[in-house]
């Protein structure tokens, strides 16, 4: 299951603040803010998509992520290189390199994450 654009906007929001009443999530909105009905709506759908649950303190509820944001990208991505790129991480990362206007500094740090990796694997 996956969340919507506005859930995970707000989903983001929550992995940040990683505890949060309805007030701290509205004001970690920048301007124009959501409607308190709207921030309400999209919880209640991540609740159901048990992605997030709550504590309830008398009247309010304190709202928690479920899911890691690690995780849930991972997940993403994994589906990304199994649906377009035929499960092919290297024609994944051929087109990432390519098509989107890395730098040379930036291809560097990517070569360097991929050498600490091969080295672990072969440990």
């Amino acid at each position: 299951m996956s969340l919507s654009n506005s859930e995970e906007q707000l989903m983001e929001h929550l992995w940040q603040l990683e505890k949060a009443f309805m007030k701290d999530l509205l004001e970690s909105y920048p301007k124009p803010k959501p409607a308190t009905t709207t921030v309400a709506t999209l919880l209640k759908r991540m609740i159901d998509k048990e992605f997030v649950a709550y504590t309830e303190f008398g009247n309010s509820r304190e709202y928690y992520p479920l899911v890691k944001k690690t995780d849930y990208f991972s997940k993403h991505v994994n589906g990304l290189i199994s649906n377009f790129f035929n499960n092919s991480a290297s024609q994944f990362a051929s087109f990432f390199t390519t098509e989107t206007n890395l730098s040379a500094s930036e291809l560097e740090e990517l070569k360097k994450i991929i050498e600490s990796e091969i080295q672990k694997k072969k440990k």
